[in-house]
């Protein structure tokens, strides 16, 4: 038998190593703003040009939002290339995203001389402390020939137990020193498999229920696993929910789907919820969101009993005490799941068809409020004709409840939103998911707002053929916060007024289609002629500021709090 012959490394310089391992462990796209600290990447980038696509965007926060939605779209780490100082501190929310959604991205940050160090010398930030409680692992590269192994581990770290984020530093010198080193081997995350005694723990507790309750999140759900828990959960007529932004881990035209728990939940779900007596929670981290602020379910011993599964198992017992807790990947235990039988669908049949049946009553065409453009009529005039695959990205803001109440998610369409809150992140996000699938319609929700926080990465997309159509709620204000100081200051405006904008003729600068759309009958029409114009799109859809939500208005906030307008 001949053994295998192990090509002798050449000299390389350390930037050039570096590009190579992005290779090795299959990434072939980065998204950055360039910057002289990594110079050498850089140039070594050009001569894979025809390997790897590298996406220069228009700020940091920007890039930094693109390879996380990447990361999201693809369970693949999504790249981000910034220079130190600013460059790192603007590619900063990029990162507490991804901490926060459990989303795969590393962020290569260029550093000074590592002769220069801790002398305050220009644009020098000490990594390890800024990022040290924002990532799930930090650190700097100051050996030229361990760049094999810092790769190897960063994407590892970003991929194993629960996803998250990885920055490395990458000092200048460093990156020029030319080294003789081996290529790393190519990743494979660590997934932690169920057991057949555990999924027996499982049913077995899931069956002793009278009202149980399916809870879906986190990160890691495959178009399989959404498709293998779908089939459980309809076998067993088990309700379904999700949490905050994860409506599309199983099709809501599903039987079995009956609403999220995030900004734009029914009470009815709430009520229902305190009903339950067992809730099988797979993914989640039962968060803030997902949990109205810790209370819908009650910290530390909830009342209904607890069957919580999660990759990582410093998660478990986290903040609830479970009955069963278990350390598994999701794709595994879904596929573990999906073809069991408890038996049970007589007994949860009626249970789940009357959450089934208050979801579709707080999800049909809203009545007519004399509102010029109502969204949510607009939205549920479309829906049903949405392409399966199209995906939708959404920024922070009341603006996202139509989209999160009206529109049906699912396989293999696609929900990316930041769970933690961050405005500016649906703009580029929208554009990494036209560049990630090319072919598919992708709808960006943002508010006036969130749009002049990231508007500008429009013209990525226009540089580089992505054609994202971008709904943009104009109601000239900040909303969220307006109805925060409505509900709890009425009457006493203060720093929420946004001045108007000329949005359109501001799209059309950046490349794009654009159109101003004002009575809920001409939505339709107007996003007909984005979609054929095959460019990016912004679609300003004007807004009445009094409806301030999908469920409320201004009035009404001010008569709950005692005020008359």
């Amino acid at each position: 038998m001949t053994q295998a012959i192990t090509p002798t490394p050449t000299p390389r310089t350390a930037g050039k190593v570096l590009v190579e391992q992005l290779l090795v462990h299959g990434a072939d796209r980065a998204f950055c703003v360039p910057g002289e600290s990594y110079l050498e990447v850089l140039d070594a980038l050009h001569d894979v040009s025809d390997r790897f696509t590298l996406i220069n965007a228009r700020h940091e926060a920007g890039a930094a939002n693109m390879a996380e939605a990447h990361g999201k779209l693809t369970g693949k780490p999504g790249i981000a290339m910034v220079t130190r100082g600013p460059g790192a501190c603007h590619a900063c929310i990029g990162v507490h995203i991804a901490q926060q959604d459990s989303t795969p991205m590393i962020l290569l940050i260029g550093q000074v001389g590592r002769d220069m160090m801790d002398r305050e010398a220009f644009q020098e930030v000490d990594y390890r402390q800024m990022f040290g409680g924002l990532a799930k692992w930090v650190a700097q590269i100051d050996s030229p020939e361990r760049v094999p192994e810092y790769m190897a581990r960063a994407f590892r770290v970003a991929t194993s137990g629960r996803p998250g984020p990885v920055v490395l530093a990458l000092p200048e010198d460093m990156l020029t020193t030319t080294v003789t080193v081996a290529d790393a081997r190519a990743y494979a995350p660590t997934r932690t498999a169920i057991t057949p005694g555990q999924v027996a723990q499982i049913t077995a507790l899931l069956a002793q229920a009278e009202r149980p309750m399916l809870l879906l999140g986190g990160s890691g759900w495959t178009d399989a696993a959404a498709d293998a828990i779908r089939r459980f959960a309809e076998t067993n007529r088990l309700p379904v929910t999700t949490s905050f932004r994860r409506q599309d881990a199983i099709d809501n035209r599903s039987d079995s789907y009956v609403g999220e728990f995030g900004t734009a939940t029914a009470a009815a779900l709430h009520k229902r919820l305190a009903e339950a007596d067992v809730v099988l929670v797979l993914g989640a981290r039962l968060g803030e969101m997902t949990t109205k602020g810790y209370t819908n379910i009650t910290p530390p011993e909830p009342r209904q009993r607890l069957i919580h599964v999660h990759p990582d198992p410093d998660e478990i017992g986290r903040v609830y005490g479970p009955d069963l807790g278990i350390a598994a990947d999701m794709d595994r235990v879904a596929q573990a799941l999906g073809g069991i039988d408890l038996a049970r669908q007589n007994k949860w049949g009626d249970w789940c068809a009357t959450l089934r049946g208050e979801y579709i009553a707080d999800t049909a065409r809203p009545a007519d409020g004399g509102w010029a453009l109502d969204m949510g009529q607009a939205l549920c005039d479309l829906r049903d004709d949405l392409p399966a695959d199209t995906i939708i990205t959404l920024d922070a803001g009341n603006h996202t409840g139509w989209a999160q109440r009206f529109l049906r998610f699912g396989r293999p369409g696609r929900e990316i939103g930041s769970t933690c809150g961050s405005m500016g992140y649906s703009v580029p996000a929208a554009v990494a998911a036209s560049l990630v699938h090319p072919g598919r319609l992708v709808l960006a929700m943002v508010g006036d707002g969130g749009f002049m926080m990231s508007g500008q990465e429009l013209t990525v997309a226009a540089q580089y053929g992505a054609t994202p159509i971008v709904l943009l709620f104009n109601n000239g204000m900040y909303g969220t916060i307006r109805m925060h100081q409505e509900r709890d200051h009425p009457l006493r405006v203060s720093g929420t007024d946004l001045k108007t904008h000329d949005f359109v003729r501001m799209a059309e600068g950046y490349g794009c289609h654009a159109e101003r759309v004002t009575a809920t009958a001409d939505f339709g029409p107007a996003l007909e002629r984005a979609r054929a114009s095959g460019r990016p799109a912004v679609l300003e859809l004007v807004t009445d500021p009094e409806q301030i939500t999908s469920r409320t208005t201004i009035t009404r906030l001010r008569a709950a709090a005692g005020v008359k307008a």
